[in-house]
């Protein structure tokens, strides 16, 4: 008997003159738990397409595209920093009525979610971080030599373009991927058409720079964690260049009952272990949402 197929809408909502585009997976089930799933640097809502086929016949998967990312549309003068991301994500959420969900925070979507956790930590059932940082412990070196940079720095600018190239972008699907044929292509090949899109690399040029405001911000998202103690479900890449394995291990400090399972694979997990990640998702968020 074949598993039942997910049925996924496309819509857009108008959130403080940003055209917001997201995904979401319309289940049988009335009562299915909610995940919100944000997430991370250089994609959008389509590195999820996979999970949300594989859970959505069961559950409500919600991603949105951030704005400078995807099909959302932001208007020329938005400025692009972590803080108005949160605020366009926290619009989302409240226009679509939500008020309890499981988070799954990917990257970039850790930073966003935990702004949103502090200011609503009623709306978070739980956690599920997949190579989501906020321990300096988790920053490679590599990461900390991008992450210092700001404007001022000499050959900031040419730096961080650099990482907006293709080769750039495939490579973060690609490295620490012990068999890379199992990667498509379609992820890095849409992740550079959206940044090579009039204003976006301008875009995510601004987020890196304003990366440090995350950093800043780790001690008090750890003191959230202790306060809230959210289920966490922790699922990590542990060959990821940028976020390492000891990021993974850092949460267990601020929460010793989190599930950790560390995989043999790069950032991008989902490209490669969606077969092992997807069941867990599906066990730890019907506990978390009774």
């Amino acid at each position: 008997m074949l598993a039942a197929t997910a049925r996924t809408v496309h819509r857009h909502l108008e959130i403080e003159g940003v055209r917001v585009f997201y995904r979401e997976s319309l289940p049988d089930r009335p009562d299915a738990p909610v995940l919100l799933l944000l997430h991370g640097f250089p994609s959008a809502s389509h590195q999820f397409r996979g999970l949300i086929d594989a859970l959505g016949a069961d559950y409500r998967l919600i991603a949105p595209d951030y704005p400078g990312s995807g099909h959302t549309r932001a208007p020329d003068d938005f400025t692009y920093s972590f803080d108005r991301l949160a605020d366009i994500t926290e619009g989302f959420i409240q226009r679509l009525g939500l008020d309890r969900f499981v988070m799954y925070v990917f990257d970039f979507g850790a930073p966003v979610g935990f702004r949103i956790a502090e200011r609503h930590p009623e709306w978070i059932a739980g956690l599920v971080v997949q190579n989501g940082n906020a321990y300096v412990d988790g920053l490679s070196d590599m990461a900390r030599d991008l992450l210092s940079l700001t404007p001022q720095t000499p050959g900031a600018h040419d730096a961080i373009q650099d990482v907006l190239t293709l080769d750039t972008t495939r490579g973060q699907y690609e490295t620490g991927v012990a068999t890379p044929d199992l990667v498509a292509p379609d992820g890095w090949t849409l992740d550079q058409h959206f940044l090579d899109q009039p204003g976006r690399k301008d875009a995510q040029q601004a987020l890196l720079f304003d990366y440090h405001s995350n950093v800043e911000r780790y001690d008090t998202w750890h003191a959230w964690l202790r306060r809230h103690t959210p289920p966490t479900l922790i699922t990590w890449g542990a060959h990821d260049p940028f976020f390492t394995e000891l990021g993974a291990r850092a949460y267990l400090r601020d929460l010793p009952d989190a599930e950790l399972h560390l995989l043999d694979t790069g950032h991008f997990a989902l490209e490669t272990h969606l077969g092992e990640i997807a069941p867990l998702i599906a066990d730890f968020a019907d506990r978390a949402w009774k």
